[in-house]
């Protein structure tokens, strides 16, 4: 098969004729997910995200490859009926059926990844990653369907601050968290760090600052996910407040996508800033409330950012379920 559209599809003789997608293809088109049949419709034609964009610049269509980019990775999904010239336009590129990908589109949404990813999550979260999270929390010696240390400790408030240079990578990732606990003895606190598609979680490194150190860590490469033990310098009392703060830094070349924090109980305060260099800033930034990371926004505002680059996002008694920023970029 040609790569990045240089030159005529080629199928092997005896496989398939033309224009008929791979059994794999098929199945995703007919049961799956927008971004999973589209990421796979991409790849089977050989085509980068901006040969994909070529192509539909000739067909009258003008779309951004972020946009592209956020549509295959699942961050985002196709606003009907608005998008839906631009997604028969893709199925003409790729050669799939008339409406194969328009009828994946609609009430679907987009699974909110940081950030995959599009965030990052920190916490405990459910769904297609549960089994990999219950494996590394396993291996630090915390039950998940059991009570365990986090479960001990009341969120108060949350302050997550990332920074992101002007090639839009994340540079750095700071918490500061304020919890009260519940009952007597808890002395560490466990956290889960999803990187993004791309996310080398080999040389994610997690420093403390105050209130905490770091214990065992357990990484899981396949799925980008880092499982990280902040030990506290003593056991807390039942109501004792304390305070601890840490710092991932993931250098990874992956494009910032925006952040959802999972909030597994009610959260009093949680403010979340995003710090962008004056030479990217961008295109929109939009505060999202979500129940799941399945279902669409209960909340939805757009942000401005300030003269310095900093965006902020505020959300008083929010959770349980998903609080960040999505971003998009020019």
């Amino acid at each position: 098969m040609a790569r990045d559209g240089e030159g005529p599809l080629i199928i092997e003789p005896g496989r398939r004729g033309p224009g008929e997608p791979p059994p794999e293809l098929a199945e995703a088109l007919r049961t799956g997910e927008f971004h999973v049949a589209l990421r796979m419709a991409i790849a089977h034609r050989g085509l980068s995200l901006a040969r994909l964009r070529a192509h539909l610049a000739l067909r009258g269509v003008h779309i951004g490859q972020s946009t592209l980019s956020y549509w295959q990775r699942g961050l985002r999904q196709p606003e009907v009926p608005k998008a839906l010239p631009a997604v028969r336009a893709l199925e003409s590129v790729l050669q799939l059926p008339a409406d194969s990908l328009v009828v994946l589109i609609g009430p679907r949404t987009a699974r909110p990844r940081g950030h995959q990813a599009a965030a990052s999550f920190h916490d405990l979260r459910s769904g297609e990653m549960g089994s990999i999270v219950e494996q590394l929390l396993t291996d630090l010696g915390v039950l998940p369907a059991a009570h365990h240390s986090n479960a001990d400790l009341e969120l108060l408030s949350v302050h997550d601050r990332i920074t992101i240079d002007e090639q839009r990578h994340q540079v750095s990732f700071r918490t500061r968290l304020v919890t009260r606990a519940r009952r007597h003895g808890p002395d560490r606190y466990v956290t889960v760090y999803n990187g993004d598609p791309g996310c080398r979680i080999d040389d994610v490194q997690l420093i403390t600052a105050e209130g905490c150190r770091v214990g065992r860590i357990r990484r899981h490469p396949g799925s980008e996910t880092m499982a990280t033990e902040l030990l506290f310098d003593r056991k807390l009392a039942e109501g004792d407040i304390h305070v601890f703060c840490f710092e991932v830094r993931d250098d990874s070349p992956v494009l910032f996508p925006g952040y959802y924090r999972m909030l597994r109980d009610q959260c009093a305060s949680y403010l979340l800033q995003l710090q962008f260099s004056p030479a990217a800033m961008p295109a929109r930034c939009t505060r999202e409330v979500r129940a799941r990371d399945d279902a669409l926004p209960v909340e939805a505002e757009e942000l401005a950012c300030d003269t310095g680059g900093v965006t902020s996002g505020y959300f008083g008694d929010t959770g349980p379920g998903l609080a960040g920023i999505a971003v998009e970029w020019n």
